[in-house]
């Protein structure tokens, strides 16, 4: 089982979020686990205030190394090994792919560190981060929407959650390429026809089919990543 531990400042904003559709699911199952660690039950005032004015000055607040540190710390004593991965999700971090999260999904343990404000003191980022992760080159307002972002990715890989085991192979990403087009039921919807080769019941043609679209699509729509596979052709 692949444990999330998420460091934030609003648990009750992960929290909805897991317990919705699939994440429920697979927590309920026991295929993954996941727990929020309120970073303010660790300030060292009354207040539970975490933030303060940067060094050198600048504009708006930053987190405290203190608090910080205190939530990680207990997130650790909750973890099943003795080095868990630690992601802090972050614009300066590299940006998240499919395949970090088939490296994740490997883990025991992933505490995600979400920062608030300006950012987090440096000082504790260098002692604990594993991991800086970003999920697109913009800026949003905390971290917790990219923690569960990378929550989503990376479970679904875990071997039991989407229930199909063949749900999550040639999808978009798998060997630098986007997904093929999928069509349901009715054959014809506004005068457009579900292609007669996903009729015709020959394996051989679909799965033929299916690759030349993959190949197609990600010409056309992702021209960085169809590069990136004929490199990758050429390697071989």
């Amino acid at each position: 089982m692949l444990d999330f531990k998420v460091l934030t400042l609003f648990p009750e904003l992960t929290e909805s979020v897991m317990n919705t559709s699939m994440m429920k699911r697979a927590l309920e199952a026991g295929y993954i686990g996941f727990e929020a660690i309120d970073i303010r039950d660790f300030a060292e005032n009354k207040n539970r205030r975490v933030d303060d004015y940067t060094y050198g000055g600048g504009a708006g607040m930053l987190m405290q190394a203190g608090p910080v540190f205190g939530a990680y710390e207990e997130a650790k004593k909750r973890c099943k090994g003795t080095a868990p991965r630690v992601v802090y999700l972050t614009p300066q971090g590299s940006v998240f792919d499919q395949k970090k999260a088939e490296e994740l999904s490997k883990e025991e343990d992933i505490i995600l560190l979400c920062g608030h404000y300006e950012g987090i003191d440096e000082r504790v980022l260098e002692e604990i981060v594993t991991d800086n992760i970003c999920i697109g080159d913009y800026v949003l307002t905390g971290g917790e929407l990219p923690a569960l972002v990378l929550i989503d990715a990376v479970a679904r890989l875990v071997p039991g959650v989407l229930g199909n085991a063949g749900s999550s192979h040639d999808e978009s990403f798998e060997d630098d390429l986007l997904e093929y087009p999928q069509y349901t039921r009715p054959e014809v919807w506004h005068d457009k026809k579900v292609p007669d080769v996903l009729l015709s019941g020959h394996h051989a043609n679909i799965t033929k089919w299916r690759r030349e679209k993959r190949l197609e699509r990600t010409k056309e729509r992702r021209p960085d990543l169809y590069e990136k596979y004929l490199e990758t052709l050429n390697e071989d």
